[in-house]
């Protein structure tokens, strides 16, 4: 018999539910499809596999089977459920600074050209700054070395 879930998906966006038959982990994870944005299935054995794949994010614990790790998108080294939590935080921090990078770049190569087509600088100063864009993209997204999340 499947277990309920903790803590209710109505108040914590989050539904837990345990020791479920792959195909009961298999439907849930469909029906909560048509009713969320996003679904994400943690598993760590081989019964687990066919889940985190339909899932829109699998995400694998450490201490799992290959079969669970080849087919989830992310996976935990360590068995403990915080780092869910963790990786969701990162992988925002990620999304941030992807977006910060993209904003850096684009704005270099329209603030650097727009002198040089206008004549009032050489092309020289444009091309510096367009190839000059990677150092502090790169030194932003160094950034995340440092987050302690």
């Amino acid at each position: 018999m499947p277990a309920r879930p903790r803590p209710s998906p109505a108040r914590s966006g989050i539904g837990a539910w345990a020791e479920l038959l792959p195909e009961d982990e298999l439907r849930i994870v469909r029906e909560l499809q048509g009713a969320v944005a996003v679904v994400a299935k943690v598993g760590d054995d081989i019964n687990d596999a066919p889940a985190p794949a339909a899932a829109d994010v699998g995400i694998a614990m450490g201490g799992g089977t290959d079969v669970a790790l080849e087919s989830a998108d992310a996976a935990i080294l360590h068995g403990r459920a915080a780092d869910v939590a963790r990786m969701v935080a990162l992988a925002r921090s990620t999304l941030g600074n992807i977006r910060v990078g993209i904003a850096i770049a684009i704005g270099l190569k329209f603030v650097f050209p727009v002198p040089a087509i206008a004549g009032i600088t050489g092309l020289r100063p444009a091309i510096l700054a367009d190839t000059g864009a990677t150092v502090p993209v790169t030194g932003n997204a160094l950034r995340l070395r440092r987050a302690r999340i």
